[in-house]
Formats: C-alpha cells, structure tokens, sequence
C-alpha cells in the first residue's frame, strides 16, 4: 500500500512540475509576442547610434496605445525578403511632406534639425522630389545617411503604421553600451 502511495505521489509531482513548465513557456511567449523581445542589430546603417551586433529590446506594447514620433528608432520587417527586419530613425510623420536637397532634410519646407545623422546626405533618392506622407506613412532614415538602405530607396519606401513591429528601447549588449536608447 505504501508504495501506490509513493508512485502516485512522484507522478503528481510529475504533473506539478509538467503544469509550471507548460505555464512559464505560455508566459515566455506572450510577452516575445506581444510586449518585447530580442534583436541583433546587423549591418552599419544606424552608425554611430547602434552598431552591429548590438542586442536590443524591441517594446511591441507601446505603439497600441500611442504613435511613434519623431526620432523614434523603429523596427519593420522588409518587404522583399522573409525574416528581414530594418532598423531605423522616424524622420517624417503622417501627413507631413519630406524633401531632400543639398544634403538637408525638410519637413514641411522647413529644415529638419537633428543630431543623429553624422554627415550631409549625398543622395536623395526618391526624397529628390517633395514626398507627401499618407495618414498612415512614415518616412525613415538610418543614422549612417550615406551607407543605410531606408525611406529613400523605392524598395523601401515610406513605412505603413501597420508594418512597424515595434521601438528599440534598450541596449542590452554589449555590456559597455547597455541603456536606453534615444
């Protein structure tokens, strides 16, 4: 009799143990799917903000509740190729007009200000001529202006809100360079 007792007492904690595991795992993948999760920068297109091989975390809950803003570092996939996804800086927002011209942004004919892009932008692509956002429209740029394939490439081009994954938050690694991102 005692040993039914044992064998039903190690098969619940069996089953105890199964139940936590299987309840972690479910956890585990709503918040990679719906609140954040791990990313690895690859290539120098947001130079010097991030660089490659950086570890980030991706905040997927945020934009539900606001839009993103200006400056904003975005996550999307690319259109052209599976498991793809860019990395880079919102510059204009919807319903705003962007132009490039002598290697300066503007925004509704007015010069964009900004800190992130480190030298003058030496094509335009498809910015050469004024390009009105919709409702839904974002335009983007990687920090590296003149080595980052973004809003000004037609194969790129303006970013739909629905696409946008989610906001690099936090740099995780390296250690050196762990904090939040601007």
């Amino acid at each position: 009799m005692r040993r039914d007792g044992k064998k039903k007492s190690i098969i619940r904690e069996m089953l105890r143990w199964i139940f936590w595991l299987l309840f972690f795992c479910c956890i585990a993948f709503l918040i990679v799917q719906f609140v954040g999760e791990r990313t690895v920068v690859s290539g120098e297109s947001m130079y010097p903000s991030l660089n490659d091989g950086d570890n980030l975390i991706v905040d997927k809950i945020s934009y539900r509740f606001t839009d993103p803003g200006r400056f904003d570092i975005v996550v999307f996939p690319f259109q052209y190729q599976d498991e793809t996804y860019y990395i880079k800086r919102v510059i204009g927002l919807p319903g705003e007009t962007v132009q490039i011209q002598d290697g300066e942004i503007y925004i509704n004919g007015k010069v964009l200000r900004d800190s992130y892009g480190s030298e003058k932008i030496r094509n335009p692509g498809i910015a050469s001529a004024q390009i009105t956002l919709g409702a839904d429209e974002y335009f983007v740029l990687g920090d590296n202006r003149n080595n980052s394939r973004d809003s000004r490439e037609p194969s790129v081009g303006n970013i739909s809100r629905a696409d946008i994954i989610g906001r690099a938050l936090v740099r995780v690694w390296p250690l050196s360079g762990i904090g939040l991102l601007r």
